[in-house]
Parts: C-alpha cells; sequence; structure tokens
C-alpha cells in the first residue's frame, strides 16, 4: 500500500512536471505562429490545435479500451509495433493521464488563448477595436464555434476509440516503433525485460 502510494506520488510530480514544460511550449510555439498572420491562417491554427486535442483524446480514450490479446500474437509473429501496443495497453491508465488530461487540457487552454489573437486580428483588420460591440459579437461566435468543434470531435472521437481500440492502439504502436528503431527516439520506456525487447 505504501509503496503504491509513493509510487502515484512520483508518476504524479512527473507528470505535472512535463504538463509545465509542455504547456510553456506550447503557448511560445503558438504564439510564434501566430505572431504577423492573417486572422484566415490564426484560425487554421487554432483548429489543428483543436486537432491535437482531439486526436490525442481518441489515444487516450482507446489505450484503456484496446485488447490486448491480439498484439500478443502479432509479437510472436514479429509485427513490427506489436510490442509496444502492448506497452501502452499495458499503461492505460498512464497513457490515458497523458494524453486526455495533459494534451488535452493543454490544447483546449492553448486554442482559447489563441482564439483571443485571432479576433483581436479580425477585429483590427476589418477596421474595428477592441471592445466594440462587433468585437464582442466575433468573440462570441468564435469562441462557440470552437467549443463546439472541440466538444464535439471528442464526441465523436471517444465513440469511434472505444469501436476501433485495438486498431488505433497498433497504429500508435508502429508509430512510436517508427521512431525508436529509424530515429533513435525512445518515447515509451518500461523497467521491464520483456518490454525493452524489440521488435
Amino acid at each position: 500500500m505504501k509503496h503504491t502510494f509513493h509510487k502515484s506520488i512520483k508518476w504524479s510530480t512527473g507528470i505535472a512536471v512535463i504538463t509545465l514544460v509542455l504547456a510553456a511550449i506550447f503557448s511560445v510555439t503558438s504564439t510564434l505562429m501566430l505572431s504577423g498572420v492573417s486572422w484566415g491562417m490564426g484560425m487554421v491554427i487554432v483548429l489543428i490545435i483543436v486537432l491535437i486535442g482531439v486526436l490525442f483524446d481518441i489515444i487516450g480514450v482507446a489505450s484503456t479500451a484496446a485488447n490486448e490479446v491480439p498484439f500478443h500474437a502479432m509479437a510472436s509473429e514479429k509485427v513490427p509495433g506489436s510490442r509496444h501496443a502492448i506497452l501502452i495497453t499495458r499503461n492505460a491508465d498512464r497513457v490515458s493521464n497523458f494524453c486526455n488530461d495533459v494534451i488535452g487540457d493543454i490544447s483546449g487552454i492553448i486554442s482559447g488563448t489563441a482564439s483571443a489573437a485571432v479576433i483581436i486580428e479580425l477585429t483590427m483588420t476589418l477596421g474595428h477595436g477592441e471592445g466594440t460591440l462587433f468585437e464582442r459579437t466575433i468573440s462570441i461566435l468564435f469562441t462557440g464555434i470552437i467549443a463546439a468543434l472541440t466538444v464535439g470531435g471528442k464526441a465523436f472521437g471517444k465513440s469511434y476509440a472505444i469501436h476501433h481500440a485495438t486498431a488505433i492502439i497498433f497504429q500508435v504502436g508502429r508509430l512510436l516503433y517508427f521512431f525508436e528503431e529509424k530515429l533513435k527516439i525512445r518515447l515509451f520506456g518500461t523497467s521491464s525485460k520483456r518490454g525493452k525487447r524489440r521488435n
């Protein structure tokens, strides 16, 4: 019990630090990307941020719903990505926490901030100042659209993830395999000997 508590504290602290770093990176990157661009391009950037949040939400849900058994059969045949898929399903709680809570929440916050910047750029381009009725109207409409796309996208994503969980996690496993084997970048580590074996 005590070991589990300390393990949970260690994980929580680590994920908090990772969230802080990623939030800073996302914020700086989005600010740089929005700097000097038109409001139209700004809207595209905001939609990309929303899409990232939805995509990671799908992965997070799929990790908890995926069936591990098919991956063992693939691993016995040395199918690339199968062992990574096994690791994902065995660590579904952490994968879900990272994808849904960390990336998902950061995407939501950054998309909101980016939306505000786009609205200001749009009102200035159309010759309307900040605080005007036009600016407030555009702010309400654009914020509503982004919120609808985010919630609607995640609702669709959750349903899709539940029904295609195994296939989704296998593709994520293949991606992790590519990063590890081809680019020599390990994004998913484990301390177990089995987990360290490669496809």
